[in-house]
C-alpha cells in the first residue's frame, strides 16, 4: 500500500452541451481538489447554487476517500454567460412582483426592480440544479478524486524515499558510534579512578588504601553505566526498523510515524547529554539535525 502526501491538486472539466434531438442542454462545469496538511480531515466545498444540492453526496465521496487534510472542493458553472442565462419560474416571479407591490405602496418612491435584480434574487431557484444530473457531476468528482489521489501518492512516494534516505543517514552515524561507546566509558573510568586518587591524597584520608580503591572502582562502574549509550543506540535501531515497516505497510501511517519521531529525537537527546566523548556528542547533534528533517517531512504524511 502506498504512502501518501496530504498536499496535493486535481482538477477535471465538462464541457456546455447545447440541446440535440432529445437531449436536454447540459451546462458545463470544472471541479478543483487541493489539500494541504492538517491533523485531522478538514473539508471545505465551494459550490455555486446550482449545484448545492449535491453537497451531501460530494462530502460523503471525499468522507469515504480521505483520511486527513485540510481538502477544499471548489467547483463552478461555465457557458452561463449569453443565452444560458437561468429561467426563473413564474411562480417566483409573481411572488417578486407582489412583494414589489406592497413594497411601492409604502414607499411610491421605491425603485422598480431591474432584470439583474430578479435574476440575482432568483439565482438558484430555477432548475438550474437538475440541469446538472447528480451521476453526471459525481462522475467527474470521482474521476478528479482518483486524480487527486494518483498525485498525493506520487507525493507520498516522494516523501518516503527521503525518509528512507534519512534512516540510512542516521544508520551510519550509529554505526560511527557504536566502537566509540566502550573507549569512552574506559577512558572516563580512568579519569575517574584518577581523580578519586587525586581528592584522597589531598585530603590526606586515613582510610585504608584497599578500602579506597575498592570503593573508587565501585564509584567508577556506577558511573560507568550512567554514561553508557549503547542502550540509546539499540533503541534508537528498532525506532528505524520500525519507522521503515511503517513506510512499507503505508496507508495511514502519519500519526504513527510522528510518534517514532519523536522517540527518536528522544534518544539523540539522550545520547548527546550522556556523551562523555567529543566525537559522540558531535554525532547526536547530527542525528538530531537528520531528526528534525525527518520531522517536517512526517508532518505532510497521511
Amino acid at each position: 500500500m502506498s504512502v501518501y502526501s496530504m498536499t496535493g491538486y486535481a482538477s477535471g472539466r465538462i464541457s456546455p452541451r447545447k440541446a440535440v434531438d432529445a437531449q436536454a442542454a447540459l451546462p458545463g462545469f470544472v471541479i478543483d481538489l487541493r489539500s494541504v496538511n492538517s491533523r485531522f480531515l478538514d473539508l471545505t466545498l465551494r459550490l455555486p447554487d446550482e449545484l448545492r444540492a449535491h453537497e451531501p453526496a460530494l462530502r460523503q465521496l471525499l468522507t469515504h476517500g480521505l483520511k486527513r487534510g485540510k481538502v477544499e472542493l471548489r467547483a463552478a458553472l461555465e457557458g452561463r454567460s449569453g443565452g444560458m442565462v437561468g429561467d426563473p419560474p413564474i411562480a417566483v416571479l409573481q411572488q417578486l412582483a407582489s412583494l414589489q407591490d406592497k413594497v411601492r405602496a409604502w414607499l411610491p418612491e421605491a425603485a422598480a426592480l431591474s432584470v439583474a435584480d430578479v435574476q440575482r434574487l432568483t439565482a438558484g431557484t430555477g432548475d438550474g440544479a437538475s440541469e446538472v444530473p447528480a451521476e453526471t457531476l459525481l462522475t467527474l468528482a470521482r474521476r478528479v478524486l482518483d486524480d487527486f489521489t494518483a498525485a498525493r501518492a506520487r507525493e507520498g512516494a516522494r516523501l518516503a524515499e527521503l525518509l528512507h534516505a534519512r534512516i540510512a543517514e542516521l544508520r551510519t552515524l550509529a554505526t560511527r558510534a557504536e566502537p566509540l561507546v566502550p573507549h569512552a566509558v574506559q577512558a572516563q573510568k580512568q579519569r575517574f579512578i584518577a581523580r578519586w586518587n587525586e581528592a584522597l591524597a589531598d585530603a590526606g584520608s586515613t582510610v585504608p588504601t584497599a578500602a579506597a580503591q575498592e570503593r573508587a572502582l565501585s564509584e567508577a562502574a556506577a558511573f560507568a553505566i550512567r554514561i553508557d549509550v549503547a542502550e540509546e543506540l539499540g533503541r534508537l535501531r528498532a525506532h528505524l526498523d520500525e519507522i521503515e515497516s511503517v513506510l512499507e505497510k503505508g496507508g495511514e501511517a502519519g500519526k504513527r510515524l510522528d510518534f517514532l519521531i519523536q522517540e527518536l529525537h528522544r534518544e539523540a537527546n539522550t545520547l548527546g547529554s550522556k556523551s562523555a566523548a567529543l566525537e559522540l556528542s558531535r554525532i547526536s547533534v547530527d542525528m538530531k539535525v537528520l531528526i528534525e528533517q525527518m520531522r517536517e517531512q512526517v508532518q505532510n504524511i497521511e
